[in-house]
């Protein structure tokens, strides 16, 4: 909606110092008259017969002429002053003015970089700078998004026509078999969709607030998944204390839930080399017997912490690059060196899990472990349970 243009704010500026000039020589001449001129005797001073004794009036009219150009003088000059002292003053909030339509026109790229000392409209600058950054990584990773998104939902469906393709040129082909694989395709586009209305829901942070237990969690997580591990081989430890926060139950028991299922798929057997659980400041117990015989192995353990509940789930696994890993909690990034062929996922687990964690205005940490594999820390404002 467009407004109606008026004054500028250096045109205001400088009549408001013009008046400020004015008014104070206005002032200044005020107090002449008040305690000189009226000092001076109305009428000419009688009984004088030497020189010319001036009175009141001859002052005034000598006075009055040169006070009125005095102040047109100041007039003139509070006003080129005020203009250019105001232009100096607002240059700056020009310059972001400029960078504000630039980022409006598209581009996010631009930055003030306001040079000078540190006060309040470098101040600005510097704000609006750092929101400029902010948003330009923001509608980068939408866009990244949206561009994987769109490839994740139209492999399914083109491997789905691929197959119907395959069964329509070839009559003698098994309808059983063609069934099964379509299920297989369908069960996936929908795991897919499902987590991303959880990626969204998170992000948006609908949800109610209640007390959760950290450890419980730990536990139906294991238990839940058991047959899973037991099926690849791979042993479950759980262990902690009651480690109180304050969120969605259902959204905490997901993050659990997909990082325990990310260390059991995205493992491979080999020797552990000590329990990184002892490696964090979570005072946790050291991985239990089971664990400790098996070449493939997920940790659980949750604590307090401070003024807060903190989850670290390890596990073993190849070895990750440090700069994989600080792209795995990026959507769709399921990193090549840790996806096994029998599972390949949606990638978003560990964006669902940072989007969850960052709702309930806590820190994920994911740090690559020497011997291979990787430790997740999750730390949460402490709550009542």
């Amino acid at each position: 909606m467009g407004r109606t243009r008026g004054p500028s704010v250096r045109l205001r500026l400088a009549l408001s110092y013009a008046a400020v000039v004015v008014v104070t020589g206005v002032l200044l001449l005020g107090v002449v008259w008040l305690f000189l001129l009226r000092y001076v005797p109305q009428e000419s001073l009688s009984g004088v017969t030497a020189g010319f004794v001036p009175n009141r009036g001859d002052l005034t009219r000598a006075f009055l002429p040169r006070a009125v150009g005095a102040l047109v003088v100041l007039l003139a000059v509070g006003l080129l002053g005020g203009w250019l002292l105001a232009g100096r003053l607002l240059a700056p909030l020009d310059r972001m003015t400029g960078a504000a339509r630039r980022a409006a026109e598209g581009p996010l790229s631009h930055r003030i970089a306001l040079p000078g000392r540190a006060d309040e409209f470098r101040e600005l600058a510097d704000a609006f700078d750092t929101m400029l950054e902010r948003l330009e990584d923001h509608v980068s990773a939408q866009r990244r998004f949206a561009a994987n998104a769109s490839h994740e939902l139209r492999t399914p469906l083109a491997i789905s026509r691929t197959l119907l393709e395959v069964a329509h040129d070839d009559p003698a082909a098994d309808a059983r078999v063609l069934a099964g694989r379509l299920r297989e395709v369908n069960d996936r586009a929908i795991d897919l969709t499902e987590a991303l209305l959880v990626l969204s829901r998170a992000d948006q942070r609908s949800f109610d607030r209640s007390p959760v237990d950290l450890s419980l969690l730990a536990d139906e997580a294991v238990e839940l998944l058991a047959p899973v591990a037991d099926a690849r081989g791979v042993a479950l430890e759980v262990e902690g204390e009651v480690a109180p926060t304050a969120g969605s139950p259902a959204l905490l028991r997901q993050v659990v839930t997909n990082l325990v299922h990310n260390g059991i798929v995205h493992n491979v057997a080999g020797e552990r080399a000590g329990s990184g659980v002892a490696e964090s400041a979570v005072s946790a117990p050291e991985v239990g017997s089971v664990a400790a015989r098996s070449a493939a192995w997920v940790s659980v353990a949750a604590a307090p912490r401070g003024a807060g509940a903190v989850l670290v789930v390890e596990n073993s696994g190849p070895v990750v690059s440090p700069d994989l890993v600080a792209t795995l909690v990026e959507p769709f990034q399921r990193g090549d060196a840790r996806v096994r062929g029998d599972h390949q996922g949606s990638g978003l687990g560990l964006a669902i899990v940072d989007a969850i964690v960052r709702a309930h205005d806590g820190t994920l940490e994911v740090r690559a472990r020497v011997g291979g594999g990787l430790r997740v820390t999750i730390e949460l404002p402490a709550g009542s349970v």
